[in-house]
């Protein structure tokens, strides 16, 4: 209960300071939905720009520009290589590959759109999620998880980046 209550206030911090262009605080939130009539999970993350842009920089050294007007689709297809390599999921104990749709911005968050299809049912879901870990040690990655109207939520950090939702 504590551990959601805290999961809750973070979440709301998130919303609430997302409109504000600087922010003291490094989260994340990941949406994950099985979507059982499509066999599909769905995912939706919410980045904040500047932070995956120095992430990206960090990486691969090379400065990128999403969220901006100077974005280039090099930009795009180096955060689609940091989000593969830096958030994994296992469904049902199989590795699955996520297909990156689109993103949108929203004031200071990107916001991703990926989904993995052909999944009949989820009896486990294996989150793997260090993204902007290895740049900023506070780091929340907050995974929120619906699996057919059973909500489950787990916190990810620098320390844990690894977890199982059944």
């Amino acid at each position: 209960m504590k551990r959601l209550l805290k999961i809750a206030v973070l979440t709301v911090l998130f919303f609430g300071l997302t409109a504000m262009s600087v922010h003291r605080f490094y989260a994340a939130i990941y949406q994950i939905n099985f979507v059982p009539q499509k066999k599909m999970v769905q995912i939706t993350t919410r980045i904040f720009i500047d932070d995956l842009n120095e992430a990206l920089k960090s990486k691969y050294h090379k400065r990128t520009f999403i969220g901006t007007e100077k974005e280039t689709p090099d930009d795009v297809i180096l955060m689609k290589k940091y989000l593969s390599e830096k958030f994994k999921l296992t469904v049902n104990g199989k590795p699955k590959v996520m297909n990156y749709l689109s993103n949108e911005l929203e004031n200071n968050v990107v916001i991703c759109y990926l989904n993995i299809k052909e999944i009949p049912k989820v009896t486990s879901l294996e989150i793997e999620n260090s993204i902007l870990t290895e740049v900023y040690s506070e780091q929340q990655n907050i995974i929120q998880f619906n699996n057919n109207g059973k909500k489950q939520s787990l916190l990810l950090t620098n320390e844990i980046t690894k977890g199982t939702l059944k």
